[in-house]
């Protein structure tokens, strides 16, 4: 009887073990595919609006330029008899850009998380006559050397009113390698409001 309860006890934990080692296994898994994802949007481009947005800037600033050659030719050489000529003033000047009066007055940069994301602080000024929003900044970081190591680009989509500045604080710029010891952001696009 002594040895039949004895193998009966060594049958039910070997037997406990089989049942219990891929159940902690599923388990295991199952919570480490909840867990959430680092997000991989900092590494992806930069919109294509902002292309949009300039090649539309272009386009207005080559027909402001092309259009009065078109409107003081004929009506009879261009084959177009009966219509009238395009309606540019002649002194109408071409937009101005809303890069021109944005700048930014002031920036810096530390670390944050494990010391691979880089948090930047941005004084934003814009003098222009009119609103500016969607601003695209670029951060380059560089080794104490002054060696590149990674360049991000961030979209602030908010709206600086005219005639004056604005500041970001601890702004997440994206992740950076860990060496980086400098950051330089310069302005990249801008929209009119």
């Amino acid at each position: 009887m002594w040895i039949g309860a004895r193998l009966g006890k060594a049958s039910l934990q070997s037997w406990g073990t089989t049942i219990a080692l891929p159940l902690i296994v599923v388990a295991g898994l199952t919570a480490w595919l909840m867990l959430p994802e680092p997000s991989d949007a900092e590494d992806q481009a930069s919109p294509a609006s902002s292309a949009i947005i300039l090649t539309a800037q272009n386009a207005t600033n080559d027909e402001a330029t092309a259009s009065p050659a078109v409107a003081t030719a004929p009506a009879e050489a261009t084959g177009t008899v009966g219509m009238a000529p395009s309606s540019v003033a002649p002194d109408a000047r071409p937009e101005k850009s809303p890069l021109d009066g944005l700048q930014i007055a002031s920036q810096s940069f530390r670390r944050g998380g494990l010391g691979s994301k880089a948090l930047v602080t941005l004084t934003l000024r814009n003098s222009n006559d009119f609103a500016v929003k969607d601003i695209e900044i670029a951060c380059k970081f560089v080794r104490q050397d002054g060696s590149p190591l990674t360049a991000r680009t961030k979209l602030i989509s908010d709206t600086i009113n005219m005639k004056s500045r604005k500041t970001y604080s601890g702004m997440l710029i994206g992740f950076v390698n860990v060496n980086a010891n400098k950051a330089r952001c310069s302005l990249v696009t801008a929209s009119r409001t």
